[in-house]
């Protein structure tokens, strides 16, 4: 909807407060705010931070989806401080961790949590503490600095240290216009966010997009295919953005045929890569496209889009939003540019990458590298410069002295129609380096074996490809934020 490029969200929620005071901005529950309320609830606290000291500091918040969560994220940036969201799903050994880096100034936590043991100031908000929608009539007048740093987000904690990713404020303004260049939006849309605005997603696609075009968040506290199907149809959702784990849950759901999704024109899909046949299946069911993307933490995190006015293809995560490069390297050596069609590790430079990590100077160095991101992501670029994922570099296998990717053998398992979800890993192995181990959850009420999934896969996989051993779960793990949570597979396939 806007083409204007905000020095920061702050700046963008004040104009949307300007412009469409009355309009509504926040959703949860029974629970509503307006733009001029929302505007004024963040001015509020900011001032209240402020007086704490957060000026130029670090404010962390361990808040589910709330209307606080969306006021405090604003009201930390207003005060000039730089945000450090955590997921509430972290254990107490995690959070210890994170906050002894991050050493912030003050942690903002739920009230039906259980605050970590820390010396910071903790205040306590949401049902049971304070609530953050009690501030009338403050002008959010005291806007931040592009070029000072916005939001410390942590990122890499299922294995080894966490990594906190440094983005500035105009660094994230950028990327919202950026993504609002491919997938432009219309004033007044009704947005659905079930995913953790703790998270990048999250926070793009939900917290960040929705006062640019002035529109409605509809918050959920998380997904729950229920829910999700029965707001749908209350609020009368247009944009729903997902990721593959809510979009193959509410299929399978029995209620899913019977929601109304007349009023969603259009479907995001982020965190990882959605299968081609869950993607048709969508497509076919809603009628509303799904315009995959990609992108990471440390890329502020969105690098490619499909575009709404041009081709979408199947499999694809788009071209580079506008000014941003990304190229196809050797996974060696990382500066031999790839053509099309081969495959490489994907690199990435633009004005939304971040500027480091927090305390990790080796890393930062290893990451950035000549002004460009590596990723660690495998892919490659089409001729026409559409970008594909095939895998993380660090998944993929040598099997026999071949290269497998895990996603390609996923696609062709997910391909079968009794198949709901699929995922592999690899296991160590004596004679051929590495096995492929898939782990499949099966359609509701059907039965399949191994040696007939064995079979689909020889029909249309390489010999090399085919997976050792096939394992059925009635659900495959997920981390906290929907991914499957591949690192609990290798745990499993080592036992």
């Amino acid at each position: 909807m806007s083409g204007v490029l905000h020095p920061t969200v702050v700046h963008m929620l004040a104009e949307a407060a300007r412009r469409a005071p009355a309009a509504e901005a926040l959703v949860f529950g029974a629970r509503r705010l307006t733009y001029a309320e929302y505007a004024s609830c963040a001015a509020g606290f900011a001032r209240e931070l402020e007086a704490l000291g957060a000026r130029g500091e670090r404010v962390a918040t361990l808040l589910g989806n709330s209307i606080e969560a969306c006021v405090a994220a604003y009201a930390i940036l207003a005060a000039g401080a730089q945000h450090v969201p955590l997921n509430p799903l972290y254990t107490a050994r995690e959070l210890e961790f994170i906050l002894r880096d991050a050493a912030p100034r003050v942690l903002i936590v739920d009230a039906n949590l259980k605050p970590p043991v820390t010396e910071i100031p903790v205040i306590s908000v949401g049902q049971g503490g304070r609530l953050l929608d009690r501030w009338r009539r403050i002008d959010l007048d005291r806007l931040p600095d592009p070029e000072n740093l916005a939001l410390l987000q942590y990122t890499g904690g299922t294995t080894g240290r966490p990594k906190g990713v440094n983005l500035t404020h105009r660094a994230i303004a950028t990327n919202v216009w950026q993504r609002e260049a491919l997938l432009p939006t219309a004033e007044g849309e009704r947005i659905l966010c079930m995913m953790p605005v703790s998270h990048s997603y999250g926070m793009a696609m939900g917290l960040f997009l929705a006062p640019n075009c002035r529109g409605t968040l509809v918050l959920l506290k998380k997904f729950i295919a229920e829910d999700v199907l029965e707001a749908v149809e209350r609020e009368c959702i247009t944009i729903f953005p997902g990721s593959p784990t809510v979009f193959v849950g509410l299929l399978a759901h029995p209620r899913f045929r019977n929601t109304s999704w007349k009023s969603v024109h259009t479907c995001y899909s982020g965190a990882s890569a959605l299968a081609e046949e869950t993607l048709k299946r969508w497509r076919d069911a809603v009628g509303a496209p799904v315009f995959e993307g990609y992108g990471q933490t440390e890329a502020g995190p969105v690098l490619s889009f499909n575009p709404a006015r041009g081709a979408v293809k199947a499999g694809s995560v788009g071209i580079p939003v506008p000014q941003t490069d990304i190229e196809i390297v050797d996974v060696e050596t990382g500066t031999r540019v790839l053509g099309a069609g081969e495959r490489g590790e994907i690199r990435a430079r633009g004005p939304q990458i971040m500027q480091g990590y927090r305390n990790l100077p080796e890393e930062t160095a290893q990451t950035l590298r000549g002004g460009w991101l590596y990723t660690g992501d495998i892919g490659e670029l089409d001729a026409e410069g559409y970008l594909f994922i095939r895998d993380r570099k660090k998944d993929m296998l040598i099997v026999g002295g071949y290269n497998v990717y895990p996603r390609e053998v996923e696609e062709v398992l997910v391909m079968h129609p009794q198949v709901l979800e699929a995922a592999v890993v690899g296991v160590k192995d004596e004679y051929r380096g590495e096995l492929p181990i898939a782990y499949v959850a099966l359609r509701p009420g059907v039965h399949l074996g191994e040696d007939d999934l064995s079979a689909h896969c020889r029909a249309n996989l390489a010999r090399y490809k085919i997976p050792a051993r096939i394992r059925f779960l009635e659900t495959l793990p997920k981390t906290s934020v929907g991914k499957i949570d591949k690192n609990a597979l290798r745990k499993w396939s080592q036992q």
